[in-house]
């Protein structure tokens, strides 16, 4: 499976991303500050930014985001918003956002390790996409692992799930309770010109 091995802190710089949306609260870089200033961007750069920013947010490769793209320009409402809420609902941001995983990169990992459960039966496709009634929980032969102790009892504890998803933190798990909404993505990003891109 192709992977983005970038070093997240300069990824995060070229794309104007926070290192915290990522999960990386602790990586920050100040090399070439003003890099990003140099030159006035084209229309497609600015575009083809934005695509790159949320697909390397998600770890989503271009064949995958394009078939996400098409899906969303077939359902009603706006493609943009549709897009991001679809993407929203894959099951390893799911399990980040429940705080079971310290960032998305992590929470691929270990859905592709089959470490969790969706309404009792074994799910190890990170692109699995969740719905309202769904619950999420850390396997039962995987709880006594070191990794999940720490999960616990560490630095996802206080994570603060969207209104979403309903986080049970003693169980490690949470529940699906409705639909993604437009307000739930809590990175900036401008959906209209991924949309534009797309639309050439």
């Amino acid at each position: 499976m192709a992977k983005n091995m970038q070093p997240i802190a300069k990824r995060c710089k070229k794309l104007g991303i926070e290192p915290s949306v990522m999960g990386y609260n602790k990586k920050t870089t100040n090399r070439n500050s003003n890099g990003n200033m140099r030159r006035k961007k084209s229309e497609y750069c600015l575009q083809l930014n934005e695509k790159q920013k949320v697909k390397f947010i998600y770890g989503i490769m271009e064949k995958q985001f394009r078939r996400y793209y098409d899906q969303a320009a077939k359902k009603e409402g706006k493609t943009g918003t549709v897009l991001l809420t679809t993407i929203e609902r894959r099951l390893d941001n799911v399990v980040f956002r429940l705080g079971l995983a310290s960032s998305r990169r992590e929470a691929r990992q270990l859905v592709n390790h089959a470490h969790f459960t969706v309404n009792g039966q074994k799910v190890n496709i990170p692109s699995y996409m969740t719905k309202p009634g769904d619950v999420i929980k850390v396997k039962d032969s995987s709880r006594s692992k070191a990794r999940f102790k720490e999960i616990a009892e560490g630095e996802t504890k206080s994570m603060v799930s969207p209104k979403w998803l309903e986080k049970d933190a003693d169980l490690l798990g949470g529940k699906v309770i409705a639909m993604p909404e437009r307000d739930d993505i809590d990175y900036q990003v401008e959906e209209h010109l991924i949309v534009e891109l797309y639309s050439k």
